[in-house]
């Protein structure tokens, strides 16, 4: 379940349970009108209720909308995988804005977790260190 973040100008915004069940249901459809996302969820909401989390959803650039005779029809505005990305970056980000010692703590952890969770893992976090520093070796040498 989806219960993050993502960006608007730089901006963390937060999804309540509502919002990230309703982003689930349009990233499953692809597009829907209120009274599809109504009849999709896991529980009885009253129209207005999911309404006014769509309108939410559209107001922090989650979302996309047109008219469609009588009713907007709502469609992401990022998919489930772009979402993924944003919401993992800016959770790093904000952890890597604090001070040095902090930011070595932070990557010490990691590191850690990585370790004790997966040893594979740990060795692609590697092998992703490696490229990205031929990468920015290369545009400092271009």
């Amino acid at each position: 379940m989806i219960n993050g973040s993502t960006t608007r100008m730089g901006r963390l915004l937060l999804l309540g349970p509502l919002e990230a069940q309703a982003m689930e249901v349009l990233w499953a459809v692809g597009q829907g009108s209120v009274r599809d996302v109504v009849e999709q969820l896991d529980r009885k909401l009253a129209y207005t209720t999911v309404m006014t989390t769509l309108d939410r959803l559209f107001k922090k650039g989650l979302l996309d909308r047109q008219k469609s005779e009588r009713a907007f029809l709502y469609t992401p505005r990022l998919s489930h995988g772009e979402w993924e990305r944003q919401r993992a970056g800016d959770l790093v980000s904000g952890l890597l804005a604090g001070s040095q010692p902090s930011r070595e703590l932070l990557l010490s952890s990691l590191v850690d977790a990585v370790g004790h969770h997966d040893v594979n893992l740990l060795e692609q976090l590697e092998e992703k260190i490696r490229r990205k520093r031929k990468e920015l070796s290369k545009g400092i040498q271009g």
